[in-house]
């Protein structure tokens, strides 16, 4: 399969600057693979849509407040986000902007002037390696000073925005608990605790995994082919309430439910069988053709052309009816991305 199967043409005015006025508001593509059949409806109807008995998976990862700007000496600003903590007090980080490494050079943070940073190694793949004055922990001086790290195709000021405390309520789902995330499990945006309620009332059980979404999630395919595309690895947590659920309902006949790309690789990425707990890493790259081993259903958000997570979904529904899909969702004028609407794939 060559990696322009994956390409679209998508009008910028579709591209979600802002999700929905409320969490359950969004629109919502229903497709049928038994009789591909597709519907338009809001992602409200969802429990009058699914069965009592299934099994909705979540990725409960927590989005970490990574982006940051320096300022140089001279005035000039550096722009960063985290990459992870290597040592006390010393990240790995991206950071634009900075110019030629010095690390004798002091910059500092422009949330907090007493927060000074020294940029101390370039490495091979990008990142830089970084002191960090004082004793706070790389998550406490984030949540204090850091922004989100929405995806490059959300338009925001460099340093500062008026929407800043928004995007740390919308772009977190409400059942967010491990933090270390760069990006959010975007399908799961939609949820609030009312529709949850309305879920397990009308018999829809759920279970929890965590995958920690790195920064290849947006990285697109730069191969011609797909099999030669290398896919970045993300630490995933499996644990024994999310096993025994899944497991039972698989044993059970009833349909388990991936909510968002995330969490469909955690499932997949684990041997055919019954499941056990584990903690590990996946590089699983799914596309066409592929046989599930997990996942009935999937809920999912429209995404990037020539990305990984579009060629998820046409390994879900096939590469033609994946392109039908995205063509009626663009005449239909859905919102597309992570803050956009999204489908419901069973």
């Amino acid at each position: 399969m060559r990696a322009d199967d994956l390409d679209f043409v998508l009008p910028p005015d579709l591209i979600a600057q802002a999700p929905a006025a409320q969490r359950p508001a969004a629109r919502l593509l229903h497709y049928r693979r038994t009789d591909r059949a597709i519907a338009h409806r809001q992602f409200a109807d969802l429990p009058s849509i699914l069965r009592p008995g299934d099994l909705l998976v979540f990725n409960d990862a927590r989005v970490t407040p990574a982006r940051f700007t320096l300022v140089k000496s001279t005035g000039g600003i550096v722009e960063g986000l985290f990459v992870r903590q290597i040592a006390t007090s010393e990240w790995t980080v991206m950071l634009k902007n900075l110019g030629p490494l010095r690390p004798e050079a002091a910059l500092h943070f422009a949330a907090d002037k007493s927060v000074n940073v020294h940029a101390l190694r370039h490495n091979e793949d990008g990142t830089y390696d970084i002191a960090v004055s004082g004793l706070e922990s790389a998550d406490l001086l984030l949540e204090r000073l850091g922004r989100m790290p929405l995806p490059p195709y959300i338009r925001r000021e460099k340093s500062v925005d008026e929407r800043d405390a928004f995007d740390r309520e919308r772009y977190q789902t409400v059942y967010a608990k491990a933090g270390g995330s760069v990006a959010a499990p975007t399908a799961g945006l939609h949820f609030d605790e009312a529709m949850l309620a309305s879920l397990r009332a009308a018999g829809v059980e759920r279970a929890f995994v965590t995958l920690h979404v790195g920064l290849g999630t947006f990285k697109p395919v730069e191969v011609d082919a797909l099999a030669d595309h290398t896919m970045h690895v993300e630490r995933y947590s499996l644990d024994h309430a999310a096993v025994d659920a899944i497991n039972s309902a698989k044993r059970d006949g009833r349909r388990v439910i991936a909510v968002g790309t995330t969490a469909a690789r955690v499932l997949e990425s684990q041997p055919a069988g019954e499941l056990s707990p584990c903690d590990g890493e996946t590089g699983i790259f799914i596309y066409p053709p592929y046989a599930w081993k997990y996942v009935d259903a999937l809920l999912t958000n429209f995404h990037l052309p020539r990305s990984t997570l579009i060629a998820l979904v046409a390994g879900f529904v096939g590469l033609d009816q994946q392109r039908r899909m995205y063509a009626e969702a663009i005449a239909e004028r859905y919102r597309f991305f992570s803050y956009g609407d999204t489908s419901f794939l069973e």
